[in-house]
């Protein structure tokens, strides 16, 4: 149960990353989440927190958090 409720708060974190501001404001709020995701899911740390920050900085140049 406790790690369905820290899963769905890195999901909400990533959802809210679109509010942010700017790519640098939202690559850090990435990679917190993938720290946190690492954390969870017993993966490598780096790793976790270099895709996240990346999912964070071009979130909106794909088009995800308009």
């Amino acid at each position: 149960m406790q790690k369905t409720s820290i899963i769905l708060a890195v999901v909400a974190v990533f959802g809210l990353a679109g509010c942010l501001d700017n790519d640098v404001e939202r690559g850090v709020a990435g990679a917190g989440a993938g720290l946190v995701a690492s954390e969870v899911l017993g993966t490598d740390r780096t790793g976790s927190m270099v895709a996240g920050a990346a999912a964070g900085v071009f979130c909106d140049d794909a088009g995800v958090c308009r």
